[in-house]
């Protein structure tokens, strides 16, 4: 049986590899514990492509799950549990790559009467400022590839609930192009979740690190910049109003430094903002925020 807690640590040193690859600089390490129990390792990144890059490691135990994390099994809230994961959130300078998201978890609930539940969730997306269609086409293959391991029907599945969850309901619009969401899942045997897992990990891998090498050359100026900006909003609005893993980490006591490291470090809003009709902002809103079959 594969241990997962060094299976979390091998995932989140393959991924600060991937981003330490683009530059010159290394990671902040900062290891951490929770007093109420458990800790983690937030690794942080700022070199030449990424304004800042984050791969945290964390692993906590409480005496109380909160509802943040149940998901469909609400009756197991406020039980002793134990959760680990790997969250990875990267913020580029050059407004032509895109951020990405990518989270790997497990969950260990004890029943009152003595036995153990678990479950595993996680997946990726991307957030792009400019589109490629290309890009988010290799990021689709990349993504239905990772589910491969499942069944067919997996990655439409894990599309759908991608789509459906990266969204801002009081914007009407997606966060981004999506990719693959999944929670509660437990029905394979434990090693084989852990694999499909590794086959998450290793497919947001390529297909960001391929992604990054097609465009962070593409020369920009203020005007890129200034959009790249204003649409970053939109993924601090997601992450504080509705994103789980937030709310989880929040609400189960761990190191706000390290639960927000996703939000990027240069923000601008502006009242009321559309861009203009036939411009490559405008393109973003018509051809590549709406949901669709990118395969």
């Amino acid at each position: 049986m594969l241990d997962p807690f060094q299976f979390m640590e091998m995932i989140q040193s393959d991924l600060c590899s991937m981003a330490k690859s683009q530059g010159s600089a290394d990671f902040r390490v900062d290891e951490w514990t929770r007093e109420s129990g458990g800790g983690g390792r937030t690794c942080v990144l700022v070199n030449e492509v990424f304004e800042q890059a984050g791969v945290n490691f964390s692993h906590v135990q409480g005496d109380k799950l909160p509802a943040s994390a149940t998901g469909v099994r609400p009756h197991l809230a406020g039980l002793p549990f134990e959760a680990m994961g790997v969250s990875v959130v990267m913020h580029p300078r050059n407004p032509y790559v895109p951020t990405s998201h990518f989270n790997v978890r497990i969950f260990f609930v004890n029943l009152p009467e003595g036995k153990k539940v678990w479950w595993i969730g996680g997946g990726f997306d991307l957030t792009p400022y400019y589109g490629f269609e290309e890009d988010a086409v290799l990021w689709h293959q990349q993504a239905k590839q990772a589910c491969e391991i499942l069944s067919p029907e997996a990655y439409p599945k894990f599309k759908k609930a991608c789509d459906e969850y990266f969204y801002l309901k009081h914007r009407q619009e997606a966060r981004g192009i999506g990719g693959i969401f999944f929670d509660d899942l437990s029905d394979l045997d434990f090693d084989q979740a852990l694999n499909f897992l590794r086959a998450v990990a290793d497919h947001y891998r390529l297909a960001y690190h391929t992604i990054i090498m097609r465009r962070k050359g593409l020369i920009f100026g203020e005007r890129e910049r200034k959009f790249q900006c204003y649409r970053r909003g939109r993924y601090v609005e997601f992450n504080l109003i509705y994103d789980r893993g937030t709310l989880f980490g929040l609400q189960s006591g761990g190191r706000t430094e390290s639960i927000l490291m996703s939000l990027p470090p240069e923000v601008h809003y502006r009242y009321d903002w559309h861009p203009e009709a036939l411009t490559p902002e405008a393109d973003l809103y018509r051809k590549f925020l709406p949901p669709r079959d990118w395969l």
